[in-house]
């Protein structure tokens, strides 16, 4: 997807969508250069296994195409987008909770592949990531619906009226989420650290 002659500026994600529901269908491989990493990160932070992030990524960006034409102008694409990817995501937990199965890429960790490579020295990284394994761990063990609303908001840093419409709930309900799984990674993390 080409911008104008003389335009340097990346086309925003809603000039891409109105290209794609024009039918430029290069419209979509621009959006999945950007959004395709933002989305196997929401995943796994979601709890989808790494075995299944790429099928669900890539059911994510067809499931974009299939429904092109429902997205409204004048909309943010991300709440948009984490809306299928999450909806996804979520099938393919219930999905692997009726069908059990070991994987060996599923007994592998990626909590490396999302964290921060810039450390000073090495017993600052190993702080680092002991605590960042701890968070992690205490956020995993979170009922699904209030590890959802950390997610949406406290990762992905969408507004509670874009996780709301990622959740299928209401502003206030994701409020209401965010409050309670606050107070249980507090207990969490203060029982780790004693």
């Amino acid at each position: 997807m080409d911008n104008p002659p003389g335009d340097t500026a990346p086309l925003t994600d809603e000039a891409l969508m109105a290209a794609l529901r024009n039918g430029d269908d290069a419209a979509l491989a621009a959006l999945m250069g950007r959004w395709e990493l933002p989305v196997k990160a929401f995943l796994l932070r979601l709890g989808v296994p790494p075995a299944a992030v790429e099928d669900v990524a890539q059911d994510t960006f067809v499931r974009l195409y299939e429904q092109r034409v429902k997205f409204r102008a004048g909309c943010a694409l991300k709440p948009w987008l984490l809306t299928i990817a999450g909806n996804l995501g979520r099938n393919a937990l219930r999905w692997r909770g009726r069908h059990p199965s070991e994987s060996l890429d599923a007994a592998e960790s990626t909590g490396g592949a999302l964290a921060d490579a810039t450390a000073v020295s090495p017993a600052d990284a190993a702080e680092r990531g002991a605590t960042a394994a701890q968070v992690r761990a205490a956020v995993a063990s979170l009922p699904e619906p209030l590890r959802e609303a950390v997610v949406c908001v406290e990762l992905e840093d969408l507004s509670h009226q874009e996780a709301a419409l990622v959740l299928g709930c209401s502003a206030k309900a994701v409020e209401s989420r965010l409050y309670r799984a606050r107070q249980m990674l507090r207990e969490a993390l203060g029982r780790s650290s004693a």
